[in-house]
């Protein structure tokens, strides 16, 4: 029988046994007992598809009582938590604000059971989907919008958005530094000659260094349109993976004015991932013509099994969905399952909420690591702006490696799993992803990623619940430590 320690909760003051928090302990190998062989590999790429087999993982037998450091850790965690209580209650703020805003589109457009019977084949009058575009153009604060399954990511509602708009012969300028990393081949940076990325098309691309501090650069927002030849100034409002800080709306709104004063006919699409409910307002409310972004990510709520959204215009809608689909179809299609059509209403109004854990659990990272003694961006507290990813500087390739397995080892799927840095579809270096998540690739769930390339920086995201990045940090601190003692 094992016997079981007590600790003192510092928040709750409740006891929790010591070993409440962590991984049960794996059975003692009998003597004799066979080695086990692995079908499925324990170790994983970050393709999310390629496995390889592996030796099964050290086992040990039961523990009397947790090391010291373990309860020293999850204390320092939850003191962490008790001390960013006045932080979460702005969130709180927030978080009510733009459920208010939801639940208004959803009683304005008097969304019912009806709306989630669904369609087959071409999906003509579908009741559902359309009334759903309509809470999501209300919810963005935009004229239409296209809030589909067919979008099977961020990067290809992007893409569509830009094909849409971009002609042989315009510019598109990104006035926001680099755009992340998946972008490279849509615009032909990078990627395989003759896939038809838009440069091969004829569109030619500049973009806008960002100041040393991170920001837009004002003054060379200022004379950067060429009238008649730039047709797209795309701006991306999270820091993607890149080391600066996220765009405020307040930000967006100014480089809408600075750029449609150069040239009024210039189209602004906002890269909107990572940045709805993370603020009471949506670009379109501060003259953005497109955003977009993924429902595997904050818009819904966790719980969306893929899709994408383009939300803007009415007349740049309509060319969204001739390239989404093709010329003469419109928008008056596209079939969705009933089952589908609800999940997506009912992502949507949970998004706030969601989105709100996500920042409380950012805010947690932040806090730790800092006190840890690395650099986090945004850094601890109450940020400049609300942002949705943390990013936290490792300095080594050894250090992300660890904390993404100590992630990896507290997700609810794939758990045995051990991340492996590997070549990833879009991406031009290697990327580590730990996030073992019920909906594959939902960042908002709970994850960490990064690219392996200096500085070393691992992005974390998402959460259903604060409480969930508490019990992750317990062991990807506890790894980073052995990691940095290994330096050392």
């Amino acid at each position: 029988m094992m016997l079981t320690s007590w600790i003192r909760c510092p928040v709750a003051g409740q006891n929790l046994p010591s070993d409440s928090t962590s991984a049960p302990h794996a059975p003692r190998i009998l003597q004799g007992q066979r080695k086990s062989i692995i079908v499925h590999g324990e170790r994983r790429s970050a393709n999310r598809t390629k496995w390889a087999t592996t030796e099964p993982p050290a086992t040990r037998g039961p523990v009397v009582n947790e090391p010291l450091e373990k309860l020293s850790i999850t204390e320092q965690i939850w003191g962490c938590a008790q001390d960013l209580s006045p932080v979460f209650a702005k969130i709180d703020w927030l978080v009510a604000a733009n459920v208010r805003k939801v639940q208004k589109a959803f009683r304005d457009h008097r969304i019912g059971p009806h709306h989630f019977q669904g369609s087959t084949g071409y999906g003509h009058g579908d009741l559902g989907r359309e009334a759903l575009d309509s809470v999501m153009a209300q919810v963005m604060g935009a004229e239409a919008a296209l809030m589909r399954v067919q979008f099977v990511s961020g990067t290809h509602a992007i893409a569509s958005a830009l094909y849409a708009v971009l002609r042989p012969g315009d510019e598109m300028l990104a006035i926001a530094g680099h755009p992340y990393d998946t972008m490279e081949e849509v615009i032909g940076t990078r990627g395989t000659p003759g896939h038809g990325s838009l440069m091969e098309w004829g569109v030619t691309y500049r973009e806008l260094a960002l100041t040393g501090e991170g920001h837009i650069d004002w003054d060379a927002l200022k004379t950067a349109i060429v009238p008649g030849k730039t047709r797209v100034a795309h701006i991306q409002r999270s820091c993607g993976y890149a080391l600066r800080p996220t765009l405020s709306i307040d930000d967006i709104g100014r480089a809408v004015e600075i750029i449609k004063a150069q040239d009024p006919n210039v189209v602004v699409t906002v890269d909107n991932c990572y940045g709805e409910f993370t603020d009471t307002r949506e670009p379109c409310v501060v003259g953005a013509d497109l955003v977009m972004g993924s429902l595997i990510k904050n818009p819904g709520g966790t719980i969306a099994p893929g899709g994408g959204y383009v939300a803007g215009r009415a007349d740049l809608i309509g060319r969204v969905a001739a390239r989404l689909y093709a010329p003469g179809i419109g928008i008056d299609a596209g079939g969705v399952p009933g089952s589908t059509l609800r999940i997506f209403f009912q992502g949507l109004f949970l998004a706030p909420q969601t989105t709100g854990e996500a920042l409380k659990g950012g805010r947690l990272v932040a806090e730790l690591l800092h006190r840890e003694g690395f650099t986090v961006i945004p850094a601890p507290g109450v940020p400049d702006v609300w942002s949705m990813i943390t990013a936290v500087e490792l300095r080594s390739r050894e250090r992300m490696m660890s904390f993404c397995r100590g992630i990896q080892r507290t997700c609810p799927i794939g758990s045995y799993i051990s991340p492996e840095p590997g070549v990833t579809a879009g991406y031009g270096d290697e990327v580590i992803f730990a996030d073992g998540t019920f909906i594959d690739g939902s960042t908002a769930e709970l994850s960490a990623d990064g690219p392996i390339r200096e500085p070393y920086v691992v992005y974390c995201q998402g959460g259903t619940h604060w409480t969930h990045w508490a019990l992750a940090l317990e062991g990807a601190v506890t790894s980073l430590r052995e990691a940095v003692a290994r330096d050392n």
